[in-house]
């Protein structure tokens, strides 16, 4: 282990005590040094402690973007402890079957929040917390922190609807620093705007770019583009990341101000989408900037593969369309998902990853974990990609049905169950189709029960009572039939043709 690379708490050790008063985090009118977020982390791992909390518990957390996510993350891996975020955009039965699953000691809850746990203890964030926490011993009493122990549980819906937590390792988060330093031209001057939600890897992987440097990192509480520009500008942002749907409401805010654009920014990331070409030619009229496209999911603890700033100058828009190229670090193969033989050159294949950043697996659910990565390590996406002869990967379809609204994540089987529940729907298929917004939107194709009326309003209602806002499908229909294959099973990508869907 002495040629590993350092993990995210041996590095907030290492400033905390070669740059002390150095800033690490910055929210609203709140600094934090870097001998502070060690400090702090430490006595929160102490409080945790007193609290019960043992090596290998779950300590949860509902919370709008705070910087208790980050005092919290390296509280758990000071004590051996798993951090567990919870979104808040999820409905009350969805946080409680996450809740169900995951079976946490302790619940940090956001005051704006509510949480029915009857049987968690829930302590709430505000002032008596800080209080709490300060009062609290701040020697750090942990030895060597167990690198290939899971400290971060991210949750999220697996194929069948079903929630699924991804233990994620030091070791996993440990390679945030080569992908800082290597790929994405962070530095101990940097400066990076963290304004996505921390409950997903893309917030909280992301979020510790600029601290693995020393740099700064300014927390936003949500990414409201006025509020991203201002905090731009105050504080010099040399970086941040954003989907593609925030990046256009950014632009729209600055072509419709009088105030002049922020021009501290080096390099912007973005992931869950490609960005269009018109798109892109605002941004870099507007930003000036250099903009990466970074590829990765949960299981990956972050990125994985990108498409660096000189890329997106060529004048191609292939070269646009592809995800980039894989990092030094990460081994890439497609394959025949049926077969798991690799697929020859220019053929479609899904993608396989192997790398020291994959998870080690799903929270008890060992059959899906051996079904998501075999034997020799390799992982699968879901992915259909292909990959040209210069090592450019480009996706061409997802194996899995999965839809990205917004940055979202959204299954289409979780909404088929949850409409199958209702009294009169005999059958039901959920496709992504394309939005103006958002990307893509979630549309039910819904066949109803023989004699049932069966108006699209009440669906609506029947959905938001279960399921988060965003996963509601934004177009219902009521169909006599589904297209279907001999077998039975339904075509979806007959469906997803526009003459289908718009009809």
């Amino acid at each position: 282990m002495s040629d590993a690379p350092p993990t995210l708490l041996d590095l907030l050790r290492r400033f905390a005590g070669e740059r002390p008063q150095a800033t690490a985090l910055l929210f609203g009118g709140d600094r934090l040094t870097f001998a502070e977020l060690d400090r702090r982390s430490s006595q929160l791992a102490n409080g945790l402690v007193s609290k019960g909390i043992r090596s290998g518990d779950r300590i949860a957390i509902l919370a709008r973007n705070h910087p208790v996510f980050y005092e919290l993350l390296f509280a758990a891996m000071k004590i051996g402890a798993m951090m567990m975020p919870l979104n808040w955009r999820l409905s009350s039965a969805e946080v409680a079957a996450i809740l169900a699953d995951g079976e946490p000691h302790l619940l940090l809850l956001d005051s704006e929040l509510d949480c029915r746990a009857d049987d968690l203890d829930i302590i709430p964030l505000g002032a008596d917390f800080d209080t709490w926490v300060q009062a609290q011993p701040a020697d750090d009493q942990s030895a060597q922190s167990a690198r290939s122990e899971p400290s971060l549980l991210l949750y999220t819906s697996g194929t069948t609807g079903k929630p699924k937590g991804v233990m994620i390792t030091p070791d996993n988060l440990s390679f945030v620093e080569r992908t800082a330093r290597e790929a994405w031209g962070f530095t101990a001057d940097s400066v990076n705007l963290v304004a996505m939600p921390l409950f997903h890897i893309g917030g909280i992987g992301y979020g510790m770019m600029a601290l693995s440097q020393g740099g700064t990192t300014v927390l936003l509480r949500q990414p409201d583009p006025s509020d991203v520009v201002t905090a731009m500008r105050d504080h010099g942002a040399t970086h941040g990341f954003f989907v593609p749907t925030v990046l256009e409401r950014i632009l729209d805010h600055l072509e419709g101000s009088d105030a002049p654009p922020p021009t501290s920014l080096e390099r912007l990331v973005y992931g869950a989408a490609p960005i269009g070409r018109p798109t892109l030619d605002r941004a870099l009229r507007l930003l000036g900037c250099g903009f990466d496209h970074a590829y990765g999911m949960t299981e990956t603890a972050g990125t994985v593969i990108s498409l660096p700033p000189r890329d997106h100058l060529d004048d191609s828009d292939e070269r646009l369309r592809s995800i980039g190229r894989p990092f030094p670090w990460v081994e890439l193969r497609l394959a025949d998902p049926a077969t798991g033989d690799d697929v020859a050159p220019g053929e479609v294949g899904e993608i396989l990853i192997r790398s020291p950043v994959v998870a080690p697996g799903y929270w008890r659910k060992p059959a899906e974990t051996a079904a998501a990565i075999d034997a020799e390590g390799w992982l699968r996406t879901g992915d259909a990609a292909i990959i040209d002869a210069e090592g450019y990967v480009t996706l061409v379809d997802r194996f899995k049905d999965m839809i990205v609204s917004g940055g979202e994540n959204i299954y289409p089987r979780e909404i088929e169950n949850v409409l199958l529940a209702h009294p009169d729907v005999a059958d039901v298929a959920v496709i992504g189709i394309p939005h103006e917004r958002w990307g893509e939107s979630p549309a039910a194709f819904v066949i109803a029960v023989t004699g049932a009326t069966l108006p699209e309003n009440d669906l609506r209602a029947f959905l938001r009572e279960r399921l988060a806002h965003f996963k509601c499908p934004s177009l219902i229909r009521i169909v006599p039939e589904l297209p279907r294959n001999p077998s039975g099973k339904v075509l979806k990508g007959e469906m997803r043709k526009h003459e289908w869907w718009s009809r």
